[in-house]
């Protein structure tokens, strides 16, 4: 729970009660979706997965971006608004250790990175009131001679953690990443900044309405005791939780780095974050790589709504490759054989909850449960993550057959994140963020006639992504959402049956933003590329504009030949 003071100007917003460390140490749990190390992505809330693939791809020639439209220069930083002091303040870089259990700080260390907190304004409008902090950490560049600047990390959720990233990004840069002071932070009220903790007894918000009123019900009630926690854990700060503060944070980040423009990496909503900032601060960022993106349009309080037929066609791809693999698995011998299985597990889920594992790690699932797990599992087409939710639905299967489950200790991992209040402190600061950034409806019948409407085409995901959620039980945004109104000569990654920020939205991204380019891997159900899933063509095509700052003339397409652990 986050307690903030209500002193005299300039008084800073401190957590009590909360453990920042051990937040930041808690790797690949987000109810936001995404493979990769540490990372908080839309949606994906299964453990990191790692992945090689033999790639190809069309050559293509790089040039120099083609001028975007004038556009009015950004005021000089701190000119006028009030944020000259927090522009200019000294950082304190030092160890990323945050105490004895301190995990990820300790790997920072040997990295070789270190770590600062950033003294930002709670509310913009009211610079010289309360502050709160900001954790950053820094691996710098190696290779001075040649250094390019500074790069900022946000790896989405959104709440998603990123002061580990830098030297997981460092590899994946190559040759180039010694060129960069690479940045990681934690965004306002997330991991190690200023944290808020909602006290959620679940992990995440987003379930299923499941098969009927009844299950709609329960949700309707669990989704406003949770919008309720937040309130009660931190009504002063929830007007304050939002996309465009952060991308406000990130500027004063930039200038406190030194930095006249910072080049920018982000993943899953973290292209939200990204177009955000170079909307708001055009002038002010230079190389920037979306990953996975999401046009604004697409953003809303039912993140995933609309992105139903991806994650079927995911799901029956899985349905394939596990019906080769019957005699290990035993969910069927082709697509449909293998399809009736997970029907059957929902079926049965749904007449009376299934009973998983062995003490002390039992869990019962019911009908609005296990579909959230099914849609978890094919965020990633690699082998590893494959098999581990094959083996997850044969325990799903025979607890629907009423024989014992064992689960494998991912497994009794992902459940303990999901149905308990283990790491709930990411779920809650996640709808916060969603839901001060963007309205939702406020009355539950909305809800239930679009989950009725989805269930003859979508039977399985339709009640899961049309459900109510917390953000119908919020006060209103205190902006309008960000809409793209300047064009920016970014560098868009994308995979074809992505099924989280679909590959529609990556390309209606594009077409906002005539400047940009495109990279495309092709033919692979994935969420996060560039240095998460092991293609060539898409990492040296990100490199190539890190090192030389110039786009490709034309967008490119990859195409992924196998994808395996």
């Amino acid at each position: 729970m986050t307690h903030v003071t209500h002193g005299q100007h300039g008084e800073k917003c401190e957590p009590l009660g909360s453990d920042p460390a051990g937040q930041a140490g808690r790797r690949g749990h987000s109810p936001g979706p995404g493979p990769g190390r540490g990372r908080g992505r839309w949606y994906a809330v299964a453990p990191a997965l790692a992945a090689i693939v033999v790639a190809a791809c069309v050559p293509v020639a790089y040039a120099a971006p083609p001028p975007a439209p004038a556009e009015p220069a950004a005021p000089a930083q701190g000119a006028g608004d009030g944020l000259d002091r927090y522009h200019r303040q000294r950082l304190d870089w030092g160890s990323c250790v945050k105490g004895p259990d301190d995990a990820a700080g300790r790997d920072l260390d040997r990295s070789g990175a270190s770590c600062a907190d950033v003294t930002v304004p709670l509310d913009y409008a009211d610079p010289r009131g309360r502050t709160i902090t900001v954790a950053v950490s820094r691996l710098k560049a190696t290779d001075t001679r040649r250094r390019i600047g500074a790069v900022l990390i946000n790896y989405g959720g959104p709440g998603g953690t990123a002061v580990e990233s830098p030297p997981h990004v460092r590899e994946a840069m190559k040759e180039v990443g010694a060129r960069y002071d690479i940045v990681g932070f934690d965004p306002r009220f997330v991991g190690r900044s200023t944290p808020l903790d909602c006290g959620w007894p679940v992990g995440t918000a987003w379930f299923s309405a499941g098969s009927g009123r009844a299950g709609f019900e329960r949700q309707v009630a669990l989704q406003k005791d949770l919008a309720g926690r937040c309130r009660a854990a931190g009504a002063s700060v929830l007007p304050h939780i939002s996309t465009r503060n952060t991308a406000r944070d990130m500027d004063v980040i930039r200038a406190a780095l030194g930095e006249r423009r910072i080049s920018y990496l982000g993943y899953s909503y973290g292209t939200y974050l990204g177009t955000v900032y170079t909307q708001m601060f055009p002038g002010r960022y230079d190389r920037v790589v979306l990953d996975g993106a999401v046009a604004p349009g697409d953003y809303k309080a039912r993140l995933m709504q609309g992105a139903e037929p991806e994650n079927e066609r995911a799901l029956a791809d899985w349905a394939d490759w596990a019906a080769g693999r019957h005699d290990t698995h035993g969910l069927g011998r082709t697509r449909a054989e293998v399809l009736a299985t997970v029907e059957g597990i929902v079926a049965a889920s749904a007449r009376g909850p299934l009973t998983v594992g062995a003490a002390p790690d039992v869990f019962r699932l019911d009908d609005t449960q296990v579909p959230l797990l099914l849609f978890m599992g094919i965020a990633d087409d690699t082998d590893r993550a494959r098999t581990a939710l094959a083996e997850q639905v044969s325990a799903l299967a025979k607890a629907a057959q009423g024989r014992p489950a064992p689960l494998s200790p991912d497994f009794v991992q992902l459940l303990r994140y999901v149905l308990t209040g283990e790491q709930a402190a990411t779920g809650g600061v996640q709808a916060a963020i969603i839901c001060g950034d963007v309205g939702a409806p406020r009355d539950p019948e909305v809800y239930w006639r679009d989950i009725e409407r989805s269930r003859a085409a979508h039977p399985l995901f339709g009640p899961l992504t049309n459900n109510i959620n917390p953000c119908a039980f919020w006060d209103r945004p205190r902006e309008e959402r960000t809409r793209v109104r300047r064009d920016a000569a970014v560098l868009i990654v994308a995979a074809t049956g992505d099924p989280r920020t679909t590959y529609r939205s990556s390309v209606g991204l594009h077409g906002l933003l005539p400047s940009s380019r495109l990279i495309t891997l092709e033919d692979a159900n994935r969420h996060g590329l560039y240095g998460e899933y092991g293609n060539a063509c898409v990492d040296d095509g990100v490199n190539a504009y890190l090192a030389t700052g110039k786009l490709p003339e034309e967008d490119r397409t990859c195409g992924a030949a196998s994808s395996s652990d």
